[in-house]
């Protein structure tokens, strides 16, 4: 259904889920005004965010005085509500089917095995100055290698996208997690082309969003880099 209503985001852009949802309003053209949390400043735990989400985590939506959390269901929220490229969130059974069941898979493996690399190589030496874990790190990696291997084997096949023919809300996800290693200067598709392509297929699908969602990382990157 059309509406005009201004949605509120509240993110952080070092987060994964919260670029996803930044990249779908900035390509999807709806009307949106964003609010930062810096959760590496504890902002999430100011009384008036904990009033807006008590469980103190972005991304979070506020549109009208309906407020959303959790990524997932926003992104199929945003689609359903504005008037979003039916591609995104599809509307025929069997392939929305297959977007719930990369979203459902998600959680558990893709955003966890990504974001346990970044936290072991970059947060936690960071906030505690202390060196990184190689053994937790190699136990990370290992597990990633085998999310890597499910996403070519049982989502992209011989097909260009991980639900189809066009990008989804599924390649969105993946993509900003798997984007997020980078921050430690780690690209975790070397070696394997089939993801190599894709990413660059959803970051030609997306165009500039994708880059401007993912600048904050970048400059964690490149900051890191200047250490070295």
């Amino acid at each position: 259904m059309a509406t005009s209503r201004v949605v509120n985001l509240y993110l952080d852009l070092l987060s994964q889920p919260c670029r996803a949802v930044h990249i779908l309003v900035n390509v999807a053209d709806i009307p949106h005004r964003v609010h930062t949390v810096a959760l590496r400043k504890g902002e999430q735990q100011s009384a008036h965010f904990t009033d807006i989400n008590p469980v103190q985590k972005v991304p979070v939506i506020e549109v009208d005085g309906f407020v959303l959390t959790e990524s997932a269901a926003i992104l199929k929220y945003l689609c359903s509500k504005y008037e979003v490229a039916e591609h995104w969130y599809p509307r025929q059974p069997e392939r929305r089917a297959r977007v719930e069941e990369y979203t459902a898979w998600h959680h558990t493996n893709t955003r966890a095995h990504a974001a346990k690399v970044f936290l072991l190589e970059v947060l936690i030496p960071t906030r505690t100055a202390s060196g990184v874990d190689q053994a937790l790190l190699s136990r990370a990696l290992s597990q990633l290698d085998a999310t890597l291997d499910l996403l070519e084997s049982m989502f992209l096949r011989r097909q260009p996208f991980l639900c189809g023919d066009d990008i989804t809300l599924a390649d969105l996800l993946a993509a900003c997690e798997l984007m997020q290693p980078v921050g430690g200067g780690r690209d975790v598709l070397q070696g394997r082309p089939q993801l190599r392509r894709w990413m660059t297929r959803v970051q030609s699908a997306l165009g500039h969003a994708f880059h401007e969602a993912h600048a904050v990382l970048y400059a964690v990157r490149d900051r890191r880099r200047a250490k070295l």
